[in-house]
């Protein structure tokens, strides 16, 4: 059993991923080219955007944004303290501070009144300026941006919006993507929209922006890529790798969105008498790139997983260590903050397997696995 099946997916879809990929072979364009801007037009129509910047990976995307935005030392920026390391890491790398701000134990996403809190605090302490937030469409849900887009008009903070986990997710049929001032998505292969290895994107309708995107991406091009009028980087998306997302888009759209919420309908039915399953607020629909559930300790936990792992049913921990406490934030000065919710996350969540090729077979013995491990687990 796989954790996410990308070998079923490939066999389904191999007439045409192998075809995609013979394509760009025989013309020999390996950088940019018709597969990449297609792809940007197709991504952005999908989105609701009026321009997509595909780049290197969902990290770059972050950087860029914040390199254009010239975050950098003495900014605050607000990240939620449970999600991946990534989301926090640009903010470091671009000598800014991330602040962490607590997530909601029911839909793991950022807090919105933990997030008022942390900027009154940076504020009233008058160290660091409040710049952006970034907030993180966790495990496949939109956060909340109507609160989160009006707290950022509020104290004049900038939205980046972490989409690297919630392509194809939605709020009243605004699509992820499509919130805040920009937004980024990641195509690592296990995420919503994978491709085989990585890539990522960005979401804008701000053209200016755009611009200066496209050119840091390239090493600061100007009007052709010899003249160079800033300092950019290399992070471009290649062309074998947007012409295999463009086959998985097509998919995604036609059928995988819609088959991994009827896998997530089935586990709700299977497990919500036993478990806390993820919950999807009115008018929220996700992408489900992880269906985790929330148990009552680790004990527990490691006893669930031991006994799902005796039936060669794969589990993850989506997060073990609240990022707050990772070494590599160590030497910064960060305000104490409670951070309850996410410290009690990291010792109790359990992602179980999720895919749009979930068999039903599979799903059964996952459930029926899961209700007896609960059952026969005794507290020491």
């Amino acid at each position: 059993m796989e954790f996410r099946d990308l070998k079923q997916q490939y066999q389904i879809l191999k007439k045409e991923i192998d075809q995609a990929v013979l394509d760009v072979m025989s013309s020999a364009t390996f950088i940019g080219g018709d597969p990449v801007t297609k792809l940007e037009q197709e991504l952005a129509a999908y989105v609701g955007v009026k321009h997509c910047i595909s780049c290197g990976n969902g990290t770059d995307a972050m950087s860029l944004v914040l390199t254009a935005w010239d975050i950098g030392p003495g900014d605050a920026v607000f990240v939620p303290d449970f999600t991946f390391f990534a989301t926090a890491e640009v903010v470091g790398y671009c000598g800014a501070t991330p602040i962490f701000v607590d997530v909601k134990k029911e839909t793991f996403n950022i807090d919105t009144e933990d997030l008022i809190q942390a900027i009154e605090e940076v504020n009233r302490k008058g160290k660091l300026k409040p710049r952006a937030i970034i907030p993180v469409d966790l495990f496949g849900l939109p956060a909340d941006y109507p609160a989160i887009e009006k707290i950022a008009r509020k104290y004049n903070l900038q939205v980046l919006s972490d989409s690297a986990q919630g392509f194809g997710g939605s709020i009243d049929g605004k699509k992820a993507g499509s919130f805040g001032d920009v937004a980024t998505t990641s195509f690592f292969p296990a995420k919503p929209l994978g491709c085989y290895g990585d890539g990522g994107a960005i979401f804008t309708n701000n053209s200016d922006l755009a611009a200066l995107l496209n050119s840091l991406k390239v090493h600061g091009k100007g009007s052709y890529k010899y003249d160079n009028v800033r300092i950019g980087v290399n992070s471009r998306l290649d062309t074998i790798q947007a012409a295999i997302l463009r086959v998985k888009l097509q998919a995604f759209q036609d059928y995988e969105l819609a088959a991994v919420n009827q896998v997530a309908d089935l586990y709700r039915q299977a497990l919500d008498d036993e478990f806390r399953t993820p919950q999807v607020p009115e008018s929220y629909e996700s992408s489900y790139a992880q269906f985790t559930l929330i148990l009552d300790s680790s004990a527990e936990r490691e006893f669930i997983q031991h006994q799902l792992k005796e039936k060669d049913i794969p589990t993850m921990i989506y997060y073990p260590i609240p990022l707050h406490q990772q070494m590599a934030f160590s030497a910064l000065s960060l305000p104490e903050r409670a951070l309850n919710n996410t410290k009690e996350l990291c010792q109790t969540v359990l992602s179980i397997p999720m895919h749009p090729y979930l068999k039903e077979a599979d799903l059964t013995l996952i459930s029926e696995t899961l209700i007896e491990s609960k059952r026969s687990f005794v507290i020491k």
